[in-house]
């Protein structure tokens, strides 16, 4: 099992039982305990983890990791649900995109459609669509949050608020038990809030990591949307919830 291997299942281990320790992980993962103890402060170094006696459990829900290290987390299952979600917009759509690394591979997934217009607050995915001919690409403007080319505040607001397309497509940092969406930066909530509210129909990506994770400002409700495509079921309370909601679920 290689580096990256490990540190995906070290993490998935954090998010479903909260805290991780060395000793059974290196049982699990079939590996020296000095390697996992190592693969540990690279996880903490990246603030992926927190360290605590004999392990390490989730950072605190009050900031966010770094946007590199987010790329890396889930990576494959990224890939699926953006595949999946590709395949519910048609050609000759337009849509939004918003900030985060779901999105990112959304439209990477979405490079050979043809004919969309695509409305977008993350420079990433303006620069992913860049090339692809098909595609016509219209930057919301606003401030340049550095860390993750995401353009917030009441400016781009302001600039998504002159539209109204087809199908907005949203990542989230978090998601509760009860569905609520959250993230961290109460100026991108509220771009993204508008960019829900600026489509005619809604889809929410993310994986499973998002169930186990917390975030202070709340974005919506997935009983609000229409679509939530992720990669393992919901629990069985927030799938009647959304049953309930006519909320359509695809996993990938």
């Amino acid at each position: 099992m290689n580096t990256q291997s490990r540190h995906t299942a070290i993490l998935t281990a954090a998010r479903r039982n909260g805290k991780v320790q060395a000793t059974p992980l290196s049982e699990q993962l079939n590996v020296a305990v000095q390697t996992i103890r190592r693969d540990l402060r690279s996880l903490c170094a990246a603030g992926l983890l927190e360290r605590v006696h004999g392990g390490a459990v989730l950072p605190s829900g009050v900031r966010n990791i770094g946007y590199d290290d987010r790329r890396s987390v889930n990576r494959d299952a990224k890939a699926r649900i953006a595949a999946t979600a590709a395949n519910l917009i048609p050609d000759n759509a337009s849509l939004f995109l918003n900030i985060g690394t779901t999105t990112e591979a959304v439209a990477r997934a979405l490079r050979h459609h043809q004919n969309l217009m695509v409305v977008t607050n993350n420079l990433n995915v303006a620069n992913i669509l860049a090339d692809a001919p098909q595609c016509e690409v219209i930057v919301a403007g606003g401030r340049l949050r550095r860390a993750d080319g995401g353009l917030v505040g009441d400016l781009a607001a302001l600039a998504i608020a002159r539209f109204q397309v087809d199908f907005a497509v949203i990542g989230t940092s978090a998601i509760d038990g009860t569905g609520n969406l959250l993230d961290f930066d109460p100026e991108e909530v509220r771009v993204s809030q508008q960019i829900l509210a600026a489509s005619r129909a809604t889809i929410v990506v993310a994986d499973a990591g998002k169930f186990s994770r917390k975030a202070p400002v709340r974005i919506g409700t997935l009983a609000e949307v229409d679509h939530f495509v992720t990669d393992i079921a919901p629990s069985k309370q927030l799938a009647q919830t959304l049953r309930d909601a006519q909320t359509q679920v695809h996993l990938a």
